[in-house]
């Protein structure tokens, strides 16, 4: 089998697994312009002309701009104290030799493994004693720990990070602050970059948290909103609102992963140094 040959069909099969992976994102759009009479009964990949009750039954429910606003607000945060912190930390446990080192990374593999769910009744427990219920920071103040994002981190940092340019930096009188900001940041960044997408997503999606800590219908997070109108009595006639919602609050983790996915790209030979 000639080269051409194999090239077109893996093409053809490239091109096969995008259309399966755009389905569900096409019928998402296509039932968020449709009733939820015609969902129920009947399945198509054509618009519908629902659109418009759709919007109005939706804004019955919760203003979604005032959602889109919460959870962007809380998922940049996360986000950005996630990946800074988390930086921080692998590189302190990748380069630096202490007492303690190993106790430290062991703790934070053991944390891994350790449902998030189990600690929500003491974690609640806790907010609540510190009077921070219905309250944003503590669904933000704890991404600084983020024991997954270290452990990717520090490997990653080992893997891409060149010690004689650290080296090389102390002796030009550089300090420990300023080589982590100027040279170890551009170097791991498309590592960050890439945790980053899972840390945005993970807490723009997060439903069970906001649920439990939140009370005023201003401050809810756009997935507790969606869980109030997918809870009230009325489901049928709310399928197409529910899938207008979803359709709109699933755009900015797209236009986030674009993002990232072009700095990875642009990004992924800036570890490239030889010793």
């Amino acid at each position: 089998m000639s080269t051409k040959i194999k090239r077109t069909i893996l093409y053809i099969a490239i091109i096969i697994l995008s259309i399966l992976c755009l389905c569900p994102f096409l019928l998402m759009m296509v039932n968020a312009t449709r009733s939820g009479r015609e969902i129920m009964t009947s399945f198509t990949l054509i618009p519908g002309n629902n659109l418009k009750n759709n919007w109005n039954t939706m804004s019955g429910y919760f203003n979604i701009f005032r959602g889109l606003a919460n959870s962007l607000f809380i998922a940049v945060c996360c986000t950005v104290l996630t990946a800074y912190f988390s930086a921080l930390t692998a590189y302190a446990l990748a380069i630096y030799r202490f007492k303690g080192m190993k106790i430290i990374f062991v703790s934070i593999l053991i944390f891994m493994m350790i449902p998030a769910q189990l600690g929500l009744l003491g974690f609640y427990d806790l907010v609540n004693a510190m009077g921070l219920t219905d309250n944003y920071i503590p669904l933000i103040i704890p991404a600084i720990a983020s024991p997954a994002t270290v452990f990717f981190l520090r490997q990653y940092t080992l893997a891409i990070l060149p010690k004689a340019l650290l080296e090389a930096a102390r002796i030009d009188g550089a300090g420990e602050t300023r080589i982590f900001h100027k040279i170890v940041l551009p170097i791991i960044a498309p590592g960050i970059a890439t945790m980053s997408i899972g840390t945005f997503i993970g807490s723009w999606n997060n439903y069970l948290t906001p649920l439990i800590l939140l009370y005023s219908p201003q401050k809810f997070t756009l997935p507790v909103m969606m869980g109030s109108m997918r809870a009230s009595q009325d489901i049928t006639s709310n399928q197409g609102a529910i899938y207008l919602t979803v359709a709109i609050s699933v755009l900015p983790i797209m236009i986030a992963f674009a993002f990232c996915s072009k700095y990875i790209i642009s990004g992924i030979s800036a570890g490239g140094i030889k010793e």
